[in-house]
């Protein structure tokens, strides 16, 4: 008998930030050595690269989350990746929790979505589950609503190298009427704490001077108003990862506005990828970035407009923050996340 099993659920989902950690996690564990089950419902595709699914159960969702996935990866210790996991299990569970947003951030949810999330990350320590999360910040957030021992709370960190996988499609660039350097990336989506309409007077920067905000993301028009008109903003809609790594490549910077992150994905990208990062010191970013990023206020006096002019104007601050992005992104990968994880295991 196999002595893991991973919950494989995310495999059915739309791809966000927390579902490309379970699919690198996952598939950094089989090349580290790991054996195990990767669990999924009916509909998931047969293979997570070189990693063989195995189909269970008859449900799909929440129902075969919860009714489903704990006969079938009975008695093996269960790993789930996404925030979500069986209350019940027959085997041990592991849950990874990536932040404490539906505590703290209520509004960039829905009142159905947070209720379950908060039932779910309330119960399942009380049930017997080992929780992990990815930051120092997510830790302190979670160890405090869920009223737990911080010692309970297992930290492993994530990795952005999965940029570089896919070839940069260029071709992105011309579609949008993007110029290489003439123009500032945000990566995100409506959600209240990714804070893009923070980006109005920076948008309005950019246009002045003959350059634009483009916007990677499931970001609707009615985010920006005012001073971000059509000449300073280009919202891009979601984009493939080699679309993205071009627009990495060939960014001015990346424009990082988010209120709350239990971990940040995009800056570590755009390290990787050789972008600049102006951040707001928020969050677990600060953890990850270090002295990597040039900050601002997510909320406050030192504005994303501030953090752009310095770096339009100041020589040589743009290569420097290439360099110290590119160190600093080396310490964070997805086979430095997996090895994390089988230590704890």
């Amino acid at each position: 008998m196999t002595e893991f099993a991973i919950n494989g659920r995310f495999l059915t989902q739309r791809t966000t930030g927390v579902q490309r950690f379970a699919a690198e996690v996952t598939q950094a564990l089989a090349r580290n050595g790991l054996r195990f089950r990767l669990l999924a419902p009916p509909g998931a595709p047969d293979r997570l690269g070189d990693v063989p699914v195995e189909h269970v159960g008859t449900r799909t969702g929440q129902s075969w989350e919860q009714l489903d996935l704990p006969a079938a990866s009975n008695p093996a210790t269960l790993i789930s990746l996404g925030n979500t996991a069986p209350l019940r299990c027959g085997g041990k569970r592991i849950v990874v929790i990536h932040d404490a947003g539906v505590f703290d951030t209520p509004e960039s949810y829905s009142l159905a979505f947070r209720a379950w999330y908060r039932t779910l990350h309330l119960s399942l320590p009380r049930l017997g589950a080992q929780l992990i999360t990815v930051s120092e910040f997510s830790r302190t957030r979670l160890a405090a609503r869920l009223r737990l021992d911080p010692g309970r709370i297992a930290v492993m960190p994530e990795g952005g190298e999965h940029v570089l996988r896919e070839p940069a499609d260029a071709a992105v660039l011309a579609k949008h009427g993007l110029e290489p350097g003439r123009y500032a990336l945000a990566v995100g989506t409506r959600a209240a704490h990714k804070n893009l309409g923070a980006l109005q007077e920076a948008a309005a920067l950019l246009a002045a001077r003959g350059m634009v905000l483009a916007v990677a993301g499931a970001v609707e028009g009615g985010v920006f108003s005012g001073a971000a008109d059509a000449a300073g903003t280009r919202l891009l809609g979601r984009v493939t990862d080699g679309e993205l790594r071009a627009l990495y490549e060939n960014a001015l910077c990346l424009v990082f506005p988010s209120r709350y992150e239990g971990f940040g994905i995009p800056p570590l990208e755009a390290m990787w990828c050789g972008c600049p990062v102006l951040a707001a010191r928020a969050g677990a970013v600060p953890e990850v970035c270090g002295d990597a990023a040039l900050w601002f206020d997510a909320e406050g006096p030192a504005t994303p407009a501030a953090a752009l002019t310095r770096l339009l104007d100041e020589p040589g601050l743009a290569d420097s923050l290439r360099a110290a992005g590119r160190e600093r992104a080396a310490l964070y990968s997805w086979d430095t996340a997996a090895r994390r994880l089988m230590d704890l295991l």
